[in-house]
């Protein structure tokens, strides 16, 4: 699978997601995401490559151990790691192919605000609504 940043300077390849996807409402990615909550899932190192742009790649240690690696142009977030583990945490939203794995768990949901919680009675629509 192929993914890539906003401005697609960079590119990075993954032969396999080795978990489910888990969305993460921690603090720190609905901070360094601005949302809600961020769909990850772990990819083994050796199994993950950067294919472009990695001189345009900056990390952010957010916790201690933990860095989050982001592109310095447009700021997509694209994985997470921690050098002690065997594998790299992708941001999901990233890869241009769409994977095999679906969500299996949300994480962190004791960082939830309340003014982010949905609710069935707040209307969605498929594109921009238009105000008139």
């Amino acid at each position: 699978m192929k993914g890539s940043c906003l401005c697609k300077t960079i590119g990075y390849e993954c032969d396999e997601l080795i978990s489910g996807i888990v969305n993460c409402h921690c603090n720190t990615c609905r901070k360094s995401h601005a949302a809600p909550y961020v769909p990850t899932a772990r990819v083994k190192r050796e199994h993950f490559r950067w294919l472009k742009g990695f001189e345009y790649l900056k990390s952010y240690e957010s916790s201690p151990g933990k860095l989050r690696h982001f592109c310095s142009i447009c700021g997509s977030h694209l994985v997470a790691d921690r050098s002690s583990q065997c594998h790299v945490i992708l941001r999901v939203a990233t890869l241009d192919d769409t994977p095999p794995n679906t969500v299996v768990s949300h994480i962190w949901c004791s960082h939830d605000v309340s003014w982010l919680r949905e609710s069935d009675s707040v209307p969605h629509f498929d594109e921009w609504q238009i105000d008139n």
